[in-house]
C-alpha cells in the first residue's frame, strides 16, 4: 500500500520574493515555477507547497504536518538561523525532515552558517539553487 500522506514543502519569509531577490544569489527562478517543478517531480504523490513571512504560520504548518505528512522539506529561510520555536516544532515531527537552502549559507556571512534546524533535519540541501526542491 502507498502512503498517502502528503509531503510538505514550507518555504519562510521573503521567498515570495524569488524571481527579484538579489537574483545573484537566488537566482531569477520564482517560487511559483518552484512549485510547479516540485509537483511534477512528486508525480501523482500529494504535496502541500506552502510559503509565509510568519513564523507563528510556519510553525502551525508544522504541526499540521506533524498529524496529516509523510515528510517536511522546509525552507524556513531566515528562520533557519533565529528560532527555536520552529526547531521545537520540527522536533515533534516523526518522519523524515529536509532542510533546504537555494544559496550555500556555509559561503556566505558568518550569521548565516548556524541554522537550528540542522539540528532535526535528516539531511540538508544547501547551494543548488532551486535544483534542490527537486
Amino acid at each position: 500500500m502507498t502512503n498517502t500522506k502528503p509531503i510538505y514543502v514550507l518555504n519562510g519569509p521573503n521567498l515570495n520574493r524569488l524571481g527579484r531577490r538579489e537574483p545573484e544569489i537566488y537566482g531569477k527562478v520564482t517560487l511559483a515555477e518552484i512549485e510547479a517543478r516540485c509537483r511534477n517531480a512528486a508525480g501523482n504523490r500529494g504535496i502541500e507547497f506552502r510559503q509565509t513571512n510568519s513564523e507563528s504560520q510556519l510553525i502551525d504548518w508544522i504541526h499540521e504536518a506533524s498529524d496529516l505528512g509523510s515528510g517536511i522539506v522546509i525552507n524556513p529561510a531566515a528562520y533557519s538561523f533565529t528560532s527555536i520555536a520552529i526547531l521545537d516544532a520540527l522536533k515533534m515531527f516523526a518522519g523524515p525532515i529536509v532542510e533546504l537552502h537555494i544559496s550555500n549559507i556555509h559561503r556566505r556571512e558568518e550569521h548565516y552558517h548556524h541554522s537550528y534546524v540542522s539540528k532535526i533535519a535528516t539531511a540538508v540541501v544547501a547551494g543548488l539553487g532551486p535544483d534542490g526542491y527537486d
